[in-house]
């Protein structure tokens, strides 16, 4: 029981009752370092503040976000180390309408009542795996997935009774690297070894990463067929029509999937978005509105949600409940970053549909705010453009479209953006704009390039370090900051701050180019940097 008095335990429950009666439970298995949360809201506060080894979560949290919706936004904004062990705790009418769609899982269920000896045996045993674990986790969170891969197969070999879950890991630190091959193999290893859908689905992404979407598309189709409840195929079957244009296939899919599984925003908003560019207004509207209302309670609400709501009932024109929605977001979002500049965009949508004279005051409003690194999306600025251009406001889109070609992340978004402009008849002005946009990136690296030739090498760090903050979206950028930092390192020696510059913006490459062949080069004079240097990663063993 040594290991239990050292764990340090997040208890999510809004009745005191029970929430004295977990408490009293945790303390008879020996756990006694506890921390309560009444709210979703509060438990997200706590959890950034403190690091915990378990969450014990009630899933009907009464007003606001239930518990899979707090552990979906807890997952997407990796709020807790790999290594923090989730439990739901449910009553069993709840349990099989969570646990069949729940594609973000915890690491258990426990189905009420139940007693101490039941919660403890859940947790040990959560405890014996996680220790099988704890290395790959940590190399993974260092950023160190070469070396997490390394640890995959002995752990393979030292706990074959966890083969599986080892190899699926290593199967999806591939995919991160952007070795689709290699992944590709696992996971076509793992289905022959045990029929598993998530190995299907994992074959599935492989392919979509080399581009072969239509074999994906077969594997997907199979899946859902076979298991209407699983998630993630609904999820990644629209995706691969999104990415071959069929808009109104990746719309079905989608209506289908929020049908088994109704409560996940962002499955939610992914509909919404594509009914407002297939043209379907109500659906949009509809849509919207649950978005809206679902992620009220989120301590990551987006006022973006707002916008495009007030976008489907402009084009409905309904202008009077589309002034609500402003209002209401002007309430609840307050002291949001992008709030000022969604509030403007949204004004000049309902203007520009009643002609109100106040339009050309809050387009320009828009503008001002969306050059602030305030994270608006690629959609929101090429609106904003189209609106500008709508209204004569060249200038502005001009500047708004360079903001989205300087940070594109591919050649798709380009041709988005210059889309804008030959809509509107100005094709001229958009190439001239791409062609400015690639020559400020190339004039940045030249004078990188050549600040490293002179030996100023921590000159060349700065230059392209803060080019990198401001495209922060644009992978050629990031990549050839992050090159610059390893060039200082292995002119220079090691640096540790410049060392952690480095390793993030080879995250950040990796997160918006996985496929681009450059970066298994620049991760492999990184790791080289390190051994060179002596800079050990931490193994870490519990």
């Amino acid at each position: 029981m040594s290991d239990l008095a050292d764990i340090r335990a997040l208890l999510i429950e809004p009745h005191a009752g029970m929430r004295v009666s977990l408490h009293n439970m945790l303390n008879l298995c020996g756990i006694n370092k506890i921390e309560h949360a009444l709210t979703a809201g509060t438990a997200i506060r706590t959890i950034q503040a403190k690091v915990f080894d378990l969450v014990l979560c009630e899933y009907d949290l009464g007003v606001g976000q239930d518990g899979q919706q707090l552990l979906e936004d807890v997952r997407h904004h990796k709020l807790t180390p790999l290594s923090t062990i989730f439990i739901m705790v449910t009553a069993e009418r709840a349990y099989a309408k969570v646990v069949s769609a729940a594609e973000l899982a915890p690491s258990d269920y426990l189905l009420k009542p139940f007693t101490a000896d039941m919660l403890l045996e859940r947790v040990m045993k959560a405890i014996e795996k996680r220790k099988a674990f704890v290395e790959v986790y940590g190399l993974m969170e260092q950023g160190a997935l070469v070396e997490a891969i390394n640890a995959c197969h002995h752990g393979e070999r030292d706990f074959p009774r966890y083969l599986v879950d080892f190899m699926r890991i290593r199967a999806e630190l591939h995919v991160i690297l952007g070795e689709a091959a290699e992944a590709e193999e696992l996971y076509t290893a793992l289905f022959e070894m045990k029929a598993v859908a998530w190995a299907k689905l994992g074959l599935a992404k492989t392919l979509f990463m080399q581009g072969k979407y239509q074999e994906a598309e077969a594997i997907l189709k199979n899946l859902v067929a076979e298991n209407s409840k699983y998630m993630d195929a609904y999820d990644w079957l629209a995706k691969t029509h999104e990415a071959i244009g069929e808009l109104p296939e990746a719309q079905t899919v989608l209506t289908t999937a929020v049908g088994v599984s109704p409560h996940a925003v962002r499955r939610l908003r992914k509909l919404g978005e594509i009914a407002l560019e297939t043209g379907d207004v109500e659906t949009a509207e509809l849509t919207f509105k649950k978005v809206v209302a679902k992620a009220k309670f989120s301590e990551f609400r987006d006022p973006e949600d707002h916008v495009k709501l007030v976008d489907a009932l402009v084009k409905k024109g309904d202008t009077e409940q589309a002034k609500s929605v402003i209002r209401d977001m002007e309430k609840n979002m307050v002291g949001l970053k992008k709030t000022a500049a969604c509030r403007a965009i949204s004004a000049a949508k309902i203007h520009a549909s009643t002609g109100d004279a106040r339009l050309t005051e809050e387009l320009g409003a828009a503008v001002a705010a969306s050059k602030e690194n305030i994270g608006l999306s690629t959609n929101l600025k090429l609106g904003l453009a189209k609106s500008c251009l709508d209204n004569n406001q060249e200038g502005e889109a001009s500047e708004v479209i360079l903001d989205v070609m300087r940070n594109a992340t591919n050649q798709k978004v380009m041709a988005r953006a210059l889309g804008v402009f030959e809509s509107a008849g100005k094709g001229h002005l958009g190439k001239e704009l791409a062609q400015q946009s690639q020559k400020e990136v190339m004039d940045l690296v030249a004078q990188g390039v050549q600040k490293a030739k002179q030996g100023d090498f921590r000159g060349s760090v700065e230059l392209l370090t803060t080019a990198a903050r401001k495209s922060p979206d644009n992978p050629q950028v990031v990549m050839n900051a992050a090159l610059a930092t390893l060039k200082c390192l292995e002119n220079l020696g090691w640096d540790h701050q410049i060392g952690e510059q480095a390793k993030h913006l080879i995250e950040s490459a990796r997160r918006l180019d996985p496929m681009n062949p450059r970066l298994k080069a620049i991760q492999g004079l990184y790791d080289d940097l390190q051994k060179k240097y002596g800079i050990n990663v931490i193994r870490k063993t519990k």
